[in-house]
């Protein structure tokens, strides 16, 4: 029974330590040759391009769902955000007119403030409540009437030259007639020459006409109109218009001028009332003294003589 024991155990322990000491020779040597010469590193990198479709076809139910949720709260969040922002803008916009609005103000008042040279001290600032405008008629409503001070006939002013003037008072109301009405009339003068004339109302917003010029008064385009001060109603040397056309016509004797007003008639809002500044009045003449019947002068009264100082001796 000795004689056949079996050395397997043996054998199999000295083919597992050889295949070890194999094992780790080639670990070492494949380690020598992929720090060296990077053989491995094709190896691997031509494996994940095998491995690729099998680690996208893992990861994209994954990577699916968290782009669906990072999607869905991105949009609303976009929405909200763009809601947000649409709504400040509105603000802002409602803001900004406001702003607008309050600068043209307060410009519109500085040129009110600024347009009192030549009339009396205090003028009234009217706001315009109502617009009548149509072929026969251009009339506006302001807010101040007869309890205000105002009174029929009164010369208005906005911030760029001459409106109109009152036409009829109430209480609280007044009616103004706008500068180019049919039935208006100015009398104006040529800033660059001097020459004075009428303007009248053509019954078309914004529009004059210089009818009594002859064709050979000295008046061009462009030419600036202003108030002359004859007829105490209004203000001498406020913009009423400038010239835009002027035709000539040989066979009449009358040239045909259009001026458009300088005073905004469709656009102002604020309305200066005002009154030319009384002149002042002409100092009284010295009375000549009376002469008596046969032509002396009387004496003047002991009362009334200047005293004569005394001599000093």
């Amino acid at each position: 029974m000795v004689a056949f024991r079996s050395h397997e155990p043996a054998g199999r322990s000295s083919g597992l330590l050889l295949r070890s000491v194999l094992y780790t020779l080639l670990a070492l040597g494949l380690i020598v040759l992929d720090k060296r010469y990077d053989q491995l590193g094709k190896i691997r990198r031509a494996l994940s391009v095998v491995a690729y479709p099998l680690e996208l076809g893992v990861a994209s139910p994954f990577r699916g769902w968290a782009w669906l949720r990072q999607s869905v709260t991105t949009r609303d969040t976009l929405r909200a955000e763009n809601a947000r922002l649409r709504a400040k803008l509105l603000d802002e916009r409602y803001r900004l007119q406001r702003y607008a609005a309050l600068e043209a103000e307060n410009a519109e008042l500085r040129g009110l403030r600024t347009s009192t040279a030549g009339v009396e001290t205090r003028p009234l600032v009217a706001d315009i409540m109502d617009v009548d405008i149509d072929a026969f008629r251009e009339r506006v409503l302001i807010d101040k009437g007869a309890a205000d001070g105002v009174r029929v006939g009164q010369a208005v002013l906005d911030a760029h030259g001459v409106f109109g003037q009152v036409e009829s008072v109430g209480e609280r109301t007044s009616d103004l007639l706008m500068l180019s009405d049919a039935t208006s009339a100015i009398p104006v003068m040529i800033n660059r020459t001097g020459l004075r004339t009428i303007a009248v109302g053509t019954g078309d917003l914004g529009r004059l006409k210089l009818p009594y010029l002859p064709t050979t008064a000295d008046v061009v385009k462009g030419d600036l109109l202003v108030t002359s001060g004859l007829g105490s109603v209004y203000p001498e040397g406020y913009p009423v218009g400038t010239v835009v056309d002027v035709k000539i016509d040989t066979v009449r004797s009358l040239a045909d001028v259009d001026v458009r007003t300088a005073a905004k008639l469709d656009s102002s809002r604020e309305l200066l009332i005002v009154r030319s500044k009384p002149r002042p009045p002409a100092p009284p003449a010295p009375t000549p003294p009376a002469t008596g019947a046969n032509g002396s002068t009387p004496a003047t009264p002991a009362k009334h003589r200047p005293a004569t100082p005394a001599k000093h001796r």
